[in-house]
């Protein structure tokens, strides 16, 4: 079984934030798929469907961003997950809107959502798919860019980018992780540093 997380924030107040492209790419798999992510289990809304012939299960935490690692943590253990079947799908202020990197473990970089999900599982050896919401935070603050909400041209940006990360979580229960970082890691090596940021 692969468990795919998609880490945001819940409540309406915050369901248009860039803090929830996470959520955002939870939602464009499951619509792919038709598998609604509504059973409520593990301080999470799941959903369970097949790709490529596995058992796939998507994960929304609902623990606010800082406790995601509490809804992970207890959703690897109920279903018995190997480590190496795990893909967290998180923004990242590092990367320019619309860009994505996957990579197959790495630090937190100050994601509040990862660091928690580190702490809890005790390794960052799990693969992620960073989908980004770019920004500046020395002139419009962290906190104030994650949780706010992006205009029309970059929500579509971002749009775009959720859709391919939920294009590369598939290449990646199929086996394909390699693939699925040459096609859509290509434009984030334009980037200036490859650090992962967001609150």
């Amino acid at each position: 079984m692969y468990i795919i997380v998609g880490l945001g924030n819940p409540g309406r107040e915050y369901e248009n934030t860039r803090h929830n492209a996470g959520f955002w790419a939870i939602d464009a798999l499951a619509r792919a798929v038709g598998a609604p992510v509504n059973k409520r289990a593990h301080s999470s809304l799941l959903g369970e469907c097949r790709l490529d012939g596995e058992k796939v299960l998507l994960v929304k935490p609902q623990t606010y961003m800082n406790l995601s690692g509490h809804a992970v943590s207890a959703v690897m253990h109920y279903y018995k997950a190997d480590i190496g079947r795990l893909i967290v799908v998180y923004d990242d202020k590092a990367l320019p809107a619309g860009m994505l990197r996957i990579r197959a473990q790495g630090s937190a970089g100050g994601h509040n959502g990862m660091q928690s999900i580190i702490e809890q599982l005790g390794t960052d050896e799990f693969l992620r798919i960073r989908v980004g919401i770019g920004g500046d935070s020395a002139q419009h603050g962290l906190i104030s860019h994650v949780l706010g909400t992006p205009g029309a041209a970059e929500r579509a940006e971002i749009d775009s980018a959720v859709e391919r990360a939920a294009d590369a979580a598939r290449l990646i229960v199929a086996g394909r992780l390699q693939e699925a970082q040459e096609k859509y890691n290509r434009k984030a090596k334009l980037t200036v540093h490859d650090g992962e940021s967001a609150t």
